[in-house]
C-alpha cells in the first residue's frame, strides 16, 4: 500500500505565505514526478506546479512568481512554498506522484486526499 499525505493546508489572510507537505510512504520502489494540483468550488482540477526528480520544474502562469515548489527525495516528500496568496488560490490542493510498480513494468500516479487552502480577510 502506497499513501500520499498532504499538510500545511488552512486559512490565511490575502498577501500571506502558506508552506505545503506531501510525504509518500509505504511500498516505494521509486519515484518519478512529483506535483499538485489544486480544485476550486466548483471548478475542475487544474495543475499548479510539477517538480522531476532530477529537480526540473514546471507551473502554473497563475502562480508563477509566487510559488515554489521543491522535493525532499530522500525523504521522499514534495513541497509547495505559496507566498503572495491571492483570495483566487482558495482550493483544495492535492499532491500527486507517479511511483515505479514493478508488476506493471511503468510508472503509476497517485493522489493524496486533500488540504484545504482558504485565502481571505
Amino acid at each position: 500500500q502506497v499513501q500520499l499525505v498532504e499538510s500545511g493546508g488552512g486559512l490565511v489572510q490575502p498577501g500571506g505565505s502558506l508552506r505545503l507537505s506531501c510525504s509518500a510512504s509505504g511500498s516505494i520502489f521509486s519515484i518519478n514526478a512529483m506535483g499538485w494540483y489544486r480544485q476550486a468550488p466548483g471548478k475542475e482540477r487544474e495543475l499548479v506546479a510539477t517538480i522531476t526528480t532530477g529537480g526540473n520544474t514546471d507551473y502554473a502562469d497563475s502562480v508563477k512568481g509566487r510559488f515554489t515548489i521543491s522535493r525532499d527525495n530522500a525523504k521522499n516528500t514534495v513541497y509547495l512554498q505559496m507566498n503572495s496568496l491571492k483570495p483566487e488560490d482558495t482550493a483544495v490542493y492535492y499532491c500527486n506522484a507517479y511511483l515505479y510498480r514493478h508488476e506493471y513494468g511503468t510508472s503509476l500516479p497517485y493522489w493524496g486526499k486533500g488540504t484545504l487552502v482558504t485565502v481571505s480577510s
